[in-house]
């Protein structure tokens, strides 16, 4: 008797390109939230978005309740849930970056109320997915959390953002070839479930950034939507997976071990791709593609050294050699890797 069965969260509106910020309450109202909203947001992203939003819910006889966030922690959590409670709010908006996207995620699903995302940079498939990462010490904690009910991503505000984030995002999407070569891995030794759907979902979205890397530039809006589209899909790939695993194998273990050893030294979706090039090669050897993965990173201007990270060959060696302690989750990594076999994986792909 078959007994599978799955509930996968998805986004009910997603809207994306020129000029799409000016119909975010259009497509908040066409969900039928009603009440009173709570915007979250941060210093410059209120300036150059969430301003206008709040502007386009006063001529609707509305007015937001705003939380500014300075930093990611879980005190802003907090904070945001107990504001949201204080204010009456009936349902949150998360207008920036990373930062405000993954606490309105957060509060939102503790509070059990619906949340729309308004990112203001493509720098990582937080804007779609149904996970929030908020520092703590010297650890990045990674929380589950409701995915968004609605996502509105304007290309012309992504394409203004610092182009170091917008690489970001894409170094983070071609990483998904390693997360799921992990996945595939862990099935077949751990019998860890895996999603076939999920998995070409998130193939086809790296091998979408790879295919398309050289119409990436500084500038151009039309970058801002190929990497926006992409990391839609890795959210939506995630939820169907209803985990990470489509988006997140050893070379994530790397840069949450790195985050550890440098923290703040760089960004997120900067080392996720470095350490797929050298997570890679320890999947295929020599021969695999290794060199195709940095070659689209260099393309696009994002790191692929430990030079242009901003870190030491020592930091990306203890990083490697650690990154399995993050987490139990089972990746090409296994039980470690001694220092000489880390040595050989940073120096054969020239990330040291």
């Amino acid at each position: 008797m078959f007994e599978k069965s799955s509930w996968i969260r998805l986004p009910r509106n997603v809207l994306i390109g020129h000029g799409v910020l000016d119909r975010a309450v259009e497509a908040i109202d066409d969900l039928h939230l009603s009440g009173r909203p709570l915007i979250v947001t941060s210093p410059t992203p209120k300036e150059i978005a969430a301003g206008r939003v709040i502007k386009d819910f006063g001529e609707r006889g509305i007015e937001p309740a705003t939380v500014i966030v300075e930093e990611a922690s879980f005190d802003a959590v907090q904070r945001v849930i107990e504001a949201a409670r204080a204010e009456e709010v009936e349902y949150l908006v998360g207008i920036g970056g990373g930062k405000a996207i993954d606490i309105a995620k957060m509060a939102s699903d503790d509070l059990e109320m619906g949340f729309v995302s308004v990112p203001t940079a493509a720098s990582h498939d937080g804007i779609v997915s149904g996970r929030g990462s908020v520092p703590e010490k010297d650890t990045r904690h990674s929380v589950a959390a409701d995915p968004p009910v609605a996502v509105v991503a304007d290309t012309a505000v992504l394409a203004n953002a610092p182009w170091e984030l917008t690489t970001a995002g894409c170094a983070d999407i071609i990483s998904n070839y390693t997360a799921v070569k992990d996945w595939r891995l862990a099935n077949r030794l751990q019998n860890v479930e895996y999603s076939e759907y999920s998995a070409a979902l998130s193939e086809m979205t790296a091998e979408m950034l790879v295919g398309n890397a050289g119409s990436i530039k500084r500038g151009l809006e039309e970058s801002a939507w190929i990497v926006t589209k992409a990391l839609v899909s890795s959210g939506v790939a995630m939820s169907i997976a209803g985990s990470s695993r489509p988006a997140s194998g050893a070379e994530h273990l790397f840069s949450h071990q790195l985050d550890r050893i440098a923290p703040g030294r760089a960004l997120h979706g900067h080392q996720v791709g470095v350490g797929s090039i050298m997570i890679e090669y320890l999947h295929s050897g020599e021969s695999g593609r290794w060199s195709n993965i940095r070659d689209a990173l260099a393309s696009i201007e994002a790191p692929t050294t430990a030079d242009e990270l901003g870190m030491d060959e020592e930091e990306i060696l203890e990083a490697l050699t650690h990154a399995h302690e993050i987490r139990d989750r089972y990746t090409i990594l296994g039980n470690g890797m001694n220092d000489r076999a880390a040595r050989e994986a940073a120096t054969v792909t020239g990330v040291i």
